[in-house]
């Protein structure tokens, strides 16, 4: 292609290097002699023949070229394209392996969605069976709620309606002092007696046993009117005025207990309890008068309400418990003491009988050792003797006599004449 483009430029230069010359030509004879018209026709035929040869010329060589480059562009297409289709089944073959590949795992990943599609289906219909039952429970619950609701509105109501009486206050008072006693591990009769009159004439609702003969006194009544007028009232001017006349209320209830001589120097303690059967009721109260406490204390009243009433009376219990254990203490001491004493005289009454004991053993030592042999050699002379007089006879018992020392010897034959 480049040498086709070369032979067309030399061509495009000789015709018009032609071209130029011919120019000139006539313009140098133009200026001698005027022109001629056949020479200029003849010239233009020269010329233009030798334009027409050169393009045939071009033409054929660039014919020829072109044709062997055809050629050769059509070998190298034919190479080429052989090459490309060869790559091009290679590439099909990559192409449809990893298209098979993906195939299998996108089945095996579509199997792996699926069988997490079936399990969560699964936890999903178990979830909807556990949230049905649940809410079935939930409701069953809402409804026992409703129903424990409704009796507690009831109880409610009925407490509230029963502490409109004042006697039905002191016995709740005293049902919530004895739960507190029972929790405290007191015995009524054992720690504590109710409604026993006093040497004064005054009969407290509860009366505590302490260690040295004294007692401790506790009243349950407490006014609580104006506090139940407090709860119910719908204004705060109204609630104010109530909690006003329940704090006065109770200061006079102090005053009214501290009059009642509960306390004696010689028999009881120097304080009297005032139970407060209620925990709102009790911090109500320090609540809306501060000074209460001093006021108490300064007429011997002490407040309690239910948890500081347990705590006064652990220390009670504690209290008996140890002069109980220091009195039974002093007993063992005393048992003690008393069988050291009896220890003594039973070890020296022991050693006696040891004595008497070494005594019977020397002599039964003795009896079973010196006089048993000396009874067995007395023996062996009446067995030698009895030897010796084989032919006379046996030797008579009579014959035989003891020595000084005990010994058996034989009595001496009579003299001849008096046997004559």
């Amino acid at each position: 292609m480049d040498i086709v483009l070369l032979l067309v430029g030399v061509v495009a230069g000789l015709v018009a290097g032609v071209a130029g010359a011919w120019v000139v030509v006539v313009q140098l004879g133009g200026a001698r002699r005027p022109p001629d018209p056949h020479l200029a026709a003849r010239h233009e035929a020269t010329l233009r023949a030798a334009v027409d040869a050169a393009v045939d010329t071009v033409v054929k060589v660039a014919g020829e070229r072109l044709g062997a480059q055809a050629e050769a562009g059509s070998r190298e297409l034919a190479h080429r394209t052989q090459a490309f289709e060869q790559r091009i089944g290679e590439l099909q073959g990559a192409v449809a392996e990893q298209l098979a590949l993906r195939n299998q795992a996108v089945e095996q990943h579509i199997g792996d969605v699926r069988a997490e599609l079936a399990r969560i289906g699964e936890l999903v219909t178990r979830l909807q069976r556990e949230r049905a039952e649940q809410h079935g429970r939930f409701e069953t619950r809402l409804e026992e709620v409703a129903a424990v609701s409704a009796r507690l509105a009831e109880t409610t109501q009925s407490l509230r309606e029963a502490l409109a009486s004042p006697s039905a206050r002191g016995q709740w008072g005293e049902r919530m002092a004895d739960d507190v006693l029972r929790a405290a591990g007191l015995v009524e009769g054992i720690s504590y007696r109710k409604q026993s009159a006093t040497t004064a004439g005054t009969v407290p609702d509860f009366t505590f046993f302490l260690p040295g003969g004294r007692v401790l006194h506790m009243d349950v009544k407490f006014p609580i009117d104006n506090y139940l007028r407090h709860l119910e009232a719908t204004t705060e001017q109204e609630r104010e005025r109530y909690a006003a006349a329940f704090v006065r209320d109770v200061r006079a209830r102090v005053r009214e207990l501290s009059g009642r001589v509960y306390i004696d120097p010689d028999e009881t303690l120097d304080e009297v309890l005032l139970f407060i059967p209620n925990e709102a009721v009790y911090a109500f109260v320090h609540q809306h008068d501060r000074e209460l406490v001093d006021f108490a204390l300064r007429q011997k009243v002490v407040l309690c309400s239910p948890s500081t009433l347990f705590s006064v009376l652990a220390v009670i219990r504690q209290a008996v418990e140890q002069t109980q254990l220091q009195r039974r203490s002093d007993e063992i001491l005393e048992c003690l003491a008393a069988f050291e004493r009896q220890w003594t005289k039973f070890a020296e009454a022991l050693d006696k009988v040891g004595r008497s004991f070494e005594s019977v053993r020397r002599s039964w030592d003795e009896l079973t050792g010196t006089r048993r042999r000396q009874l067995e050699r007395q023996l062996d002379r009446v067995a030698e003797l009895r030897s010796r007089r084989g032919g006379d006879g046996p030797v008579a018992t009579a014959e035989l006599a003891l020595d000084d020392g005990g010994a058996v010897r034989p009595l001496p034959s009579p003299p001849a004449s008096a046997t004559g």
